[in-house]
């Protein structure tokens, strides 16, 4: 039986070949992937060859949001069976040092992470998973939702690591999947208002339509008597938007920045000072998956509301080359078994 699998020889191109039959060790599981969300990093290895410090130096599996059914399982491995349905966190850490020891696994220095160079990701047909990663998701929860737990957690964490309170007034800046699912993480937690600010008419649209108000990015004045939010999601990466989402910020206000612009940020501490505003970065996430399965299942946040097309294995360059080719798009979902019922593509 062959394992088909997507993969980047190189900069800009997919070829589907049969990848080696994986091995478990005795803590893992093997998955067939179901489904896998197709990510901005996937897309920057894709066309790029790199992020930061992490280089592509040879052929790459993408993909890394992922769920899967669990088809065999190592001798020693308790937590999940043949058969389960699970939805599956990304990042293998080394689980001793001491950032592992302390709970921030996340910032694990001998992090394994899917589809970060020299790591394959899971646009492939079976991988072997350490059954610590898995998590059993309830019968009503579709793959696409449980593949979907992996942005909702950056979400999830975004709102931690800005403190976020029941009653405060929210903003998130920016319209993607990641904006999105923060926006819907911050009305689930008890925000008394979230408004969500882009550019693109498409993308306000869709947060319009799951019930948020919205505004254009840059039509809110800055400055002093502006300030008209408690927390600030930045979510963007766009050049200017922290430092225009921190001037709406009240006094102790709190911000969290997601999206990562690629140049050096330049921002007015001395007059944000007089205001003791807290600016927390967000790398991934930790701890984040049982809330997501809950927040999903519950009806509480609509992952699926930002997937606009689906494809099969075989269309793997066609996902990750999407939000080029069409700008009215937000999250396309790879299909490794074959794509659902539903089809190739839905609005």
């Amino acid at each position: 039986m062959s394992n088909r699998a997507a993969v980047m020889p190189g900069l800009g191109r997919i070829e589907i070949r049969d990848a080696p039959e994986p091995l478990p060790g005795p803590r893992d599981a093997v998955v067939a992937i179901e489904a896998v969300g197709v990510c901005g990093s996937d897309t920057a290895y894709f066309t790029h060859g790199r992020i930061g410090d992490w280089v592509v130096d040879g052929p790459l599996i993408l993909g890394h949001e992922v769920s899967g059914r669990v088809v065999s399982v190592g001798e020693a491995v308790t937590r999940v069976g043949v058969g389960d349905r699970v939805a599956i966190e990304p990042g293998r850490p080394c689980r001793d040092c001491e950032d592992c020891s302390a709970g921030r696994y996340h910032l694990c220095a001998r992090l394994e992470f899917l589809a970060t160079p020299p790591y394959d990701g899971a646009l492939v047909q079976r991988v072997a998973f350490d059954e610590r990663n898995l998590f059993v998701i309830p019968e009503g929860m579709s793959f696409e939702e449980a593949a979907l737990c992996e942005p909702l957690s950056v979400g999830i964490w975004a709102c931690r690591r800005a403190g976020l309170q029941a009653g405060d007034r929210v903003l998130v800046s920016g319209a993607g999947p990641v904006g999105i699912l923060a926006a819907q993480v911050a009305r689930a937690e008890g925000a008394s208002s979230v408004v969500v600010s882009d550019v693109s008419d498409f993308r306000l649209d869709k947060a319009r339509g799951l019930g948020f108000e919205v505004e254009r990015s840059g039509s809110v004045d800055e400055g002093p008597g502006h300030e008209d939010v408690d927390v600030l999601l930045e979510c963007s990466g766009a050049p200017g938007v922290l430092a225009q989402g921190l001037w709406r910020l009240r006094n102790a206000g709190r911000a969290a920045m997601v999206g990562m612009p690629k140049q050096d940020v330049s921002l007015p501490l001395s007059r944000l000072n007089v205001k003791e505003i807290s600016l927390a970065l967000v790398n991934r996430y930790a701890h984040t998956w049982p809330t997501a399965i809950a927040l999903v299942s519950s009806g509480r946040v609509d992952v699926s509301a930002i997937v606009t097309h689906r494809f099969s294995l075989d269309d793997t360059e066609q996902a990750l080359t999407l939000a080029s080719q069409v700008p009215d798009s937000l999250k396309a979902v790879v299909y490794p078994q074959g794509l659902p019922s539903h089809g190739a593509v839905s609005a």
